[in-house]
């Protein structure tokens, strides 16, 4: 479980995160939804380790994750942020290698490549391994990071926004990958997602925040709904019912 408890982040007088409590089920997918500066990344980062928040705590499998060793929590949470990414003259493999870091501290031992083998064939990345970063396809890439976040092989992941710059294709090829790990290899995967209908389609739980606080938050049946939308989106919304399930319709 994760749990945020009176989470505060202050970035001026008039801007701040917060405060924020909520605990996040186990298991499953979890996306946090919302208009543009809703506050869903830097939550997403908290979470990670990566940005201390000014009050509050974090808890990630029952670890405060700003207080313990920092080796203990990258072997229980991983994190993607999209502007972490880089493209250089690393092979996927290497790339994927670095998710072992945690644990191999640079020497890797034979556990260490069957792990990074395992993540390279669950993203179908085993063909692609030995090309360089700058030789792929942006989604191909971008598996390629998720790859190595799942090669360090913890519990929880967060995924800042994996489908920035994905086309229609390769986002859904993406969530159908995240959905597998999540069934497949029991990993609880936060991902920030701009697209409502790609978390109405792929997670067990909805987080939308707004403003810096979470607006409303429980199961895609109960959040996928014509008035839950349009408040938290500021614009009409009608959800209506396709052969995959709801989705919602923007309105001009």
């Amino acid at each position: 479980m994760i749990r945020l408890s009176n989470v505060i982040k202050r970035y001026s007088g008039d801007v701040e995160i917060g405060p924020i409590s909520i605990d996040l089920p186990a298991g499953g997918i979890i996306a946090l939804v919302g208009p543009n500066g809703a506050g869903k990344s830097t939550v997403l980062t908290m979470m990670g380790r990566l940005m201390a928040p000014d009050s509050g705590t974090v808890e990630v499998g029952g670890l405060d994750v700003h207080r313990m060793p920092s080796k203990q929590v990258a072997r229980t949470v991983s994190i993607l942020r999209q502007e972490n990414h880089f493209v250089t003259r690393l092979t996927v493999r290497q790339l994927v290698g670095f998710g072992r870091y945690p644990y191999s501290g640079g020497r890797l031992t034979q556990r260490d490549e069957d792990k990074i083998s395992e993540a390279i064939d669950f993203l179908n990345l085993t063909d692609l391994e030995q090309r360089f970063l700058d030789q792929l396809s942006g989604g191909q890439r971008q598996r390629a990071y998720v790859a190595m976040v799942l090669a360090q092989d913890t519990e929880y992941l967060l995924l800042d926004e994996p489908l920035n710059n994905l086309d229609a294709q390769h986002s859904v090829q993406m969530m159908r990958q995240l959905r597998r790990a999540a069934d497949r290899l029991g990993r609880t995967i936060v991902v920030v997602l701009h697209d409502i209908n790609f978390a109405a389609a792929y997670s067990d739980y909805i987080v939308a925040m707004e403003s810096g606080r979470i607006a409303v938050h429980g199961t895609p049946e109960e959040i996928i709904r014509d008035e839950v939308l349009t408040a938290v989106f500021h614009t009409p919304v009608t959800v209506v019912d396709g052969p995959g399930g709801k989705f919602a319709v923007y309105h001009r």
